[in-house]
């Protein structure tokens, strides 16, 4: 199973499994971890589930991500990434931070 490591916006770390195939955001949401809002419910209209991504690998965002977080989050890093659009693999293990207000 997946593993998602969420640093919280005052420093909690949460970990979490997920299913493969899944998203960290589904991961987050369904499993309460606080700061991912999820307004759109995963389907890239909104910013509410940025994320920063600390360790792991989880691909590159897609065009219409990109525009997306530069039209809709806070403060837009190298490593910002829509927790909706982050795909889990049986293997992976991927560590992100949850910025302290959503877009």
């Amino acid at each position: 199973m997946p593993n998602v490591t969420f640093i919280l916006a005052d420093g909690r770390v949460v970990t979490v499994q997920a299913e493969a195939g899944s998203t960290a955001m589904l991961a987050a949401v369904t499993q309460s971890v606080p700061g991912i809002d999820a307004e759109c419910g995963g389907s890239l209209a909104c910013g509410t589930c940025h994320v920063y991504r600390v360790t792991g690998d989880c691909g590159e965002p897609s065009a219409a991500e990109s525009a997306m977080l530069d039209a809709l989050t806070g403060e837009r890093r190298p490593n910002s990434r829509l927790s909706c659009q982050i795909r889990l693999d049986a293997d992976t293990e991927v560590t992100l931070a949850i910025p302290a207000a959503q877009g």
